[in-house]
């Protein structure tokens, strides 16, 4: 049986602790990523991370015990949220 996958959405206004504010498995989980894919948000798999957040009450903030791990992806997702710089034509 395939594993059913697990989404988390996070929310991060600073100078706020980042929220959960969806979370799901299996189709609502699917749902999550493509609606997150549909919007152009990066997406970072970490299914330990994810399987942690999941527990998480919505709206609540996250635990100082997960401060590192989320930070790893909020850095992610602002780098991927850069502009590329456009090609220099000669």
């Amino acid at each position: 049986m395939p594993k059913q996958p697990v989404a988390v959405a996070l929310l991060y206004e600073k100078p706020n602790v980042p929220r959960v504010v969806a979370t799901g498995r299996g189709e609502i989980g699917q749902a999550i990523i493509d609606t997150a894919r549909a919007h152009g948000v990066p997406l970072e798999e970490n299914p330990v991370l994810a399987e942690a957040l999941s527990t998480i009450e919505l709206e609540d903030a996250i635990p100082v015990e997960l401060y590192r791990a989320v930070a790893t992806v909020i850095a992610f997702v602002l780098r991927a949220a850069e502009p590329k710089p456009s090609p220099v034509h000669r």
